[in-house]
This record gives structure tokens, C-alpha cells and sequence, in this order.
């Protein structure tokens, strides 16, 4: 983890993965890890399962969702109906697990739900594009003073929540017209969500009390190597294309590295930026990296096929070229020889108490 800015946030006790009994959420603490996974050269990566006592797949357990909401349906997957077509990946129960195994990788990664310093007691707090629920409803369990808004396009939160926590269908895009304003707003994985991240910034700057803090965590896309890049591999072809075809789509995804600069130029204070790096396979050293590897590897391959189609779609390919394709991407996210990872960047910043 690197960090730029001096500030640190105290350390609490990483949450037990739900789904996986047994489980140690172990991370790292500031100054007791390597900055930077690094290559295990050992070939301890060829039974990763022994690794992680186990840990060699994921599964997860669906919260029981409404059926009342109608959906979109292409190529054998849903999509939303609510302003159709903005966003590109499913919001079907396999993409529902991926999330909920998501929601896992970033509690794993991060150790807690948040980096911003909120506070024993926040009052309102706004989770956009919530996907799930899961950290909305994570939070609202931690913090009983909190009333937490989830909104998201799609209404695939779970039923039954706790009282101090709820859901509306919204678009973070729109004009922002809740009655409340908020002393905490969170985004996660939001890269390839909106046409322009920092107007939605400066919604979320305008939604909250003086003093509150706004936090991002979020992929850098591409993805990065260690060393030089296999350029000729199938993984490394397929971003490029995500690239392209994102762009042409209008909400390109590589916007991560700008938001410490944008939350400072709309007037945030003390704004700090995280990195993390979550390696794709088991080829990074140590069982901190090994188990986090189980997580993001999981979270892609089942992300795949879903925004394929709708990317690479965009850019003239079938939807049978595209599942004859992924074969080979599949096989280069699980080589060990090819050592991927995710930078992740948490940024946050607070809003002046005072306006100037």
C-alpha cells in the first residue's frame, strides 16, 4: 500500500468475510507490508489451494431478491431498464454473486469499509451506485447512529435490511435533489459508470455538511504487470479493446488516476490517495497476496462475459465472436507466468467546515 499524503487513518479490526466461516481477514498495517507485491519465485503458486487452506474457489450466498422489477434481457443476460443502455455490465444473479465477491475483495483488501476518519457517530451517509447493498448494509449494521441511502439504477438490493438503512433507484448522473445533506458519501468500482466522474464529484462536494468526507475506491484500468507487458497475450489484447470500446461508448474507464486532482480542484481539504494492489493470480509471494488473489481472480473471470458483451459489442463484434474469444483471456487470467494486477487507488477528502 502507498500512500500520498502523511495523514494516516487509526487502524480497526478487519470484518470476518461473510460467506466464507474461518476465514482471517488478515491485512496489512501501515509500514509492516511490501508497497508492492512481489514475484514468487519459489513456484509456490502451483497449489495455491494449500496455500489458503482451501480457499481455491469462491461461492456465495444470494440475499432473497424482489421479482417484481422488470429488466432488460440480451444475449441471455439482464440488464437495467431504468435508463437503459448506461451502464454495461448484467444485473443478473451471476452478476449479483460477482458483486457480492467484490464486496468480499475490498473488505479483504482494505481491512474496514471506509479510510475516511468519520467518526464514532455518523448521522447521513449516501452509498451511489450500490450495487448489491452489501456495504451499505454493512455499514448501517456498524454504525446504528447512521441513516444509509443506497442508490443505484438497478433494484436488486436484498428484501430485508436493517431499519437504518434503505435503497431508491437513482442516477448518480442527474441533479441531486435529496431532502437530507450528507456528512459521508461512498463509490466503489465505479471506473466505468459515468460519462464525466467529476461532475458526479462535484455533486457529491455540493450534497455534503461542511466538514464531511466524500471517499472513492476504485481499479486503475488497464490493469498493470510486473516487468514489461506481454503484448502478444490474449488478456493484454482484450484491455486494449475494453479501452477502445469504452471510449467509443463515451464513459471511458482510465479516469481513476485523476481523481485525487479533481477532488482538489473542486475545493476538498485534506485529500488523501491510497494504493493497493490486488494480483489477478497466485503468482504474487506471500498468503496475503495469495488469498486476495482467490478474490479479484473470481471477481473477474465472472465479470468477463458480461461487459464483453456489451464493450466489445460496441465495437461491431457478435456476440459470438466475443464468447470465442474469452476462452483465452480466461486462461491468461489464471497463468501464474503472467503476473497482473489491479492498482487500486482510494481517494478521500473532506469539505471545508468553512466556505471561503
Amino acid at each position: 500500500m502507498e500512500e500520498s499524503n502523511s495523514h494516516q487513518t487509526p487502524a480497526k479490526s478487519a470484518p470476518e468475510a461473510k460467506g466464507q466461516p474461518g476465514l482471517s481477514l488478515s491485512r496489512w498495517e501501515s509500514g509492516t507490508a511490501p508497497s508492492i507485491p512481489t514475484v514468487d519465485d519459489q513456484d509456490n503458486h502451483s497449489d495455491t489451494g494449500s496455500a489458503i487452506d482451501g480457499l481455491s474457489t469462491i461461492t456465495s450466498t444470494t440475499s432473497l431478491r424482489s421479482s417484481i422489477y422488470e429488466h432488460i434481457e440480451e444475449n441471455g443476460r439482464t440488464y437495467h431498464r431504468f435508463r437503459q443502455g448506461k451502464y454495461v455490465l448484467p444485473n443478473d444473479e451471476q452478476e449479483q454473486e460477482r458483486l457480492d465477491i467484490q464486496h468480499a475483495l475490498f473488505n479483504f483488501a482494505l481491512g474496514r469499509l471506509h479510510l475516511s476518519p468519520i467518526g464514532p457517530e455518523p448521522q447521513n451517509v449516501l452509498d451511489i451506485a450500490t450495487g448489491t447493498g452489501n456495504w451499505a448494509i454493512d455499514f448501517a449494521e456498524q454504525y446504528p447512529s447512521a441513516q444509509v441511502l443506497g442508490t443505484d439504477l438497478s433494484a436488486i438490493q436484498p428484501l430485508h435490511v436493517p431499519p437504518n438503512c434503505r435503497f431508491e433507484i437513482d442516477d448518480a448522473e442527474d441533479d441531486w435533489i435529496f431532502n437530507e445533506q450528507f456528512d459521508y458519501i461512498h463509490g466503489r468500482a465505479l471506473l466505468s459508470c459515468f460519462k464525466d466522474p467529476k461532475s458526479v464529484f462535484q455533486k457529491a462536494y455540493d450534497s455534503l455538511t461542511p466538514g464531511g468526507y466524500f471517499e472513492m475506491q476504485d481499479m486503475v484500468w488497464p490493469f498493470q504487470y510486473m516487468g514489461d507487458p506481454p503484448t502478444d497475450s490474449a488478456l493484454y489484447k482484450w484491455m486494449q479493446a475494453i479501452n477502445k470500446g469504452a471510449i467509443q461508448l463515451g464513459r471511458p474507464w482510465n479516469n481513476v488516476p485523476h481523481y485525487k486532482r479533481w477532488f482538489e480542484e473542486l475545493g476538498f481539504q485534506d485529500v488523501v490517495e491510497k494504493k493497493y494492489y490486488f494480483p489477478l493470480n497466485a503468482w504474487a509471494k506471500g498468503r496475503f497476496y495469495k488469498e486476495m488473489s482467490v478474490y479479484a481472480q473470481t471477481d473477474l473471470l465472472n465479470g468477463l462475459e458480461g461487459l464483453s458483451l456489451k464493450v466489445l459489442g460496441a465495437m461491431g463484434w457478435t456476440p459470438e465472436q466475443v464468447k470465442a474469444y474469452l476462452p483465452a483471456v480466461r486462461d491468461d487470467v489464471k497463468n501464474t507466468k503472467m503476473h497482473c494486477y489491479a492498482p487500486v487507488l482510494v481517494v478521500y477528502g473532506r469539505k471545508p467546515i468553512s466556505q471561503a
